[in-house]
């Protein structure tokens, strides 16, 4: 997993309901936003989050592993 990641977390509101706001920098265009009911889902499932996280970066890095073989040809 990528420790180096890091993220600026707001708190804010939506019709009267709290919000977290997570972004990648102070000035992230797209932030990443859910309220208590999907922040509890996120909870639960993190062991999953954290399996598809590991499992998808290796197949991102053999992927560009092949690429790289590719254009050294």
């Amino acid at each position: 997993m990528d420790t180096e990641l890091k993220v600026v977390s707001e708190i804010s509101e939506y019709k009267g309901n709290p919000m977290i706001v997570l972004k990648r920098d102070k000035v992230d265009r797209f932030p990443f936003q859910f309220g208590l009911s999907k922040a509890k889902l996120i909870l639960a499932a993190i062991p999953e989050i954290e399996k598809f996280v590991k499992e998808a970066s290796k197949e991102k890095q053999k992927k560009e592993e092949k690429e790289n073989k590719k254009t050294k040809k």
